[in-house]
C-alpha cells in the first residue's frame, strides 16, 4: 500500500517503522523543519548534547519506548541518571522521590494522615482496577480515603497545576496512571531526545521511508468514488496525492479543521475533548542554581510564583554535555487564551525572575547567557468523569483514515513510551 503519516513524532514514525517493515511505502509529512514532535530538541554550536524544548524523561517501566529502541538496536545510548525532586512547603523545599520521603514530609502531619497516605499509595501501585476509579474525580475519591490535609498538601498542588479550572473534574484514573507505572530513576538518549528523533529518522530513510520536512498539510478528503484518501500540502514539493491509507497523529482539533468531512458526529467527539497548553522558559547560565543539587521543584500554585515548576537540568545531566552551562527550565501548564502566551520573551523573564529568586535569593539577571521560549496549546489532554467513552476510535470514519494521538493513550498520562505504543497500535490495525 501507499501510506502517509501526517506528523513526524514519536507515534507517526513508530506507525511508519511496522508499516514500512511490513513492505509498504510511506510517505512521513512533518509541517517542522525536524522530527520529534513535543519531543524535539534545541542546540547552541557549543553544546554536545540538544534540550528538549518540552523537558522529557523515560521511566524505568516505559516497556514500549525502550522495547522499541531495543529493536533499533540504540540501547547502548540510553542512561537512567539519578536526579533528586523537592517540593515546596512553608518556605522551604523537602525531598519527595520516593514513598519514604513522603512519608517524612512534614507537610503531612503525623500519626494516622502518613498511614493512610502510604495505605492509599500502596493500593494504587498495586491495583489495576482503573475504570472503577474513573467514575470519580481525583478531588473526591482522595479526599475520602486520605483525608481533606493529605490532599491539600499532597495532590492539590499537582491537580491545580497542571489542569488548571479543570482540576476539580479531572478522573482519578489519571492519578491512578501517575503514581501507578511511573519510577524515581529518569531515563535519557546520549545527545539528547533530538538525537534520537534523529538516529530514529535515519533508520526509516535507511528503510525508504521518505520524510518531507517543512511539509505542512492543508486537508485530508476521502477520494470521490473510489477508495483512498487524498492529502493536500502547503509545500513546494507537492500540491496533491492520493493514498491508500493516511494516519494522522497531530491534535483532535486540528484533525477536525482539515477533515472537514468526518461525520458531524465524530467531529463533535474530537472538538469536545479538553486539553491544557504549556510555555516553557529555557535558561542557559553562567553558574549553578543549587548547589544542593536538586533537579525537579516541584512549587504549589498557591505559593504565589510565577510557573508550576523549576527543572535544573544541569543537575541531571553534567555541564559538560552543554559547554560548561547551566541548564534550567521554568514551566507551566495554561488553559488556551491564558496571558503567558502573547507576552513576549522579555516580558515573560521579568514575570519569572522573581520565582528563580526564590529559589536562590542571590540569582541575578547577570547569570543569564541566552533565553528560549516554547509553547503549545496541546500538551495535556483533560480526562473528565468516564473518559473512556470519550476517546476517538484509531479507525475513522473515513475509509482509510486513522488518527492516533496522545489524546488516545487513556488511562495513560501522555509522554513518548505511550506515542510509541498508540503509532505503533494504529499500525497494526491498519496491516488488518
Amino acid at each position: 500500500m501507499k501510506i502517509a503519516i501526517i506528523g513526524a513524532g514519536y507515534a507517526g514514525m513508530s506507525a511508519a517503522y511496522d508499516l514500512a517493515k511490513a513492505g509498504h511505502k510511506v510517505t512521513i509529512y512533518e509541517a517542522a523543519d525536524h522530527t520529534g514532535g513535543l519531543a524535539a530538541g534545541f542546540k547552541e554550536p557549543h553544546w554536545d548534547w540538544s534540550v528538549e524544548k518540552f523537558y522529557h524523561h523515560w521511566f524505568q517501566t516505559d516497556a514500549h519506548m525502550l522495547g522499541l529502541i531495543d529493536e533499533l538496536g540504540l540501547s547502548d545510548k540510553v542512561r537512567f541518571p539519578r536526579p533528586y525532586t523537592v517540593v515546596y512547603h512553608k518556605d522551604k523545599f523537602y525531598p519527595l522521590d520516593s514513598i519514604l520521603q513522603a512519608l517524612l514530609f512534614p507537610g503531612l502531619g503525623y500519626g494516622i494522615n502518613k498511614i493512610r497516605f502510604g495505605f492509599v499509595v500502596l493500593y494504587l501501585r498495586m491495583t489495576n482496577n482503573w475504570r472503577s476509579l474513573e467514575k470519580h474525580t481525583v478531588v473526591e475519591w482522595m479526599r475520602k480515603w486520605v483525608g481533606n490535609k493529605v490532599y491539600e498538601t499532597m495532590w492539590q498542588p499537582l491537580m491545580d497545576g497542571k489542569f488548571g479550572p479543570f482540576a476539580s473534574e479531572v478522573n482519578m484514573a489519571w492519578l491512578w496512571a501517575r503514581l501507578h507505572a511511573r519510577t524515581t530513576r529518569l531515563g535519557t538518549y546520549v545527545g539528547g531526545f533530538q538525537a534520537f528523533a534523529d538516529d530514529f529518522a535515519d533508520i526509516l530513510k535507511a528503510m525508504e521511508v521518505e520524510i518531507k520536512l517543512g511539509t505542512a498539510v492543508e486537508k485530508i478528503s476521502p477520494k470521490a468514488g473510489v477508495q483512498g484518501v487524498q492529502v493536500k500540502t502547503s509545500g513546494l514539493q507537492d500540491d496533491e496525492t492520493d493514498f491508500d491509507q493516511v494516519l494522522f497523529t497531530s491534535s483532535p482539533a486540528l484533525l477536525a479543521k482539515l477533515a472537514p468531512d468526518l461525520p458531524e458526529d465524530y467531529l463533535e467527539g474530537l472538538l469536545g475533548l479538553k486539553s491544557m497548553g504549556a510555555v516553557v522558559m529555557t535558561l542557559s547560565l553562567k553558574q549553578q542554581l543549587s548547589e544542593k543539587g536538586y533537579y525537579w521543584y516541584n512549587i504549589p500554585k498557591s505559593a504565589g510564583f510565577p510557573f508550576l515548576a523549576i527543572v535544573e537540568h544541569t543537575n541531571y545531566l553534567s555541564p559538560e554535555q552543554f559547554g560548561g552551562d547551566h541548564i534550567i527550565y521554568c514551566g507551566d501548564y495554561l488553559e488556551e487564551g491564558h496571558e503567558y502566551f502573547s507576552l513576549s520573551k522579555e516580558e515573560l523573564l521579568e514575570r519569572f525572575i522573581p520565582g528563580i529568586q526564590r529559589v536562590n535569593p542571590e540569582f541575578k539577571r547577570e547569570w543569564i547567557n541566552k533565553v528560549w521560549v516554547y509553547q503549545t496549546n496541546y500538551a495535556q489532554p483533560v480526562p473528565l468523569l468516564n473518559h473512556s467513552q470519550n476517546i476517538p476510535a484509531i479507525q475513522t470514519p473515513i475509509e482509510g483514515l486513522y488518527f492516533a494521538s496522545m489524546s488516545q493513550v487513556y488511562p495513560w498520562d501522555r509522554g513518548t513510551n505511550f506515542a510509541v505504543e498508540i503509532g505503533r497500535k494504529a499500525a497494526a490495525i491498519m496491516l488488518k
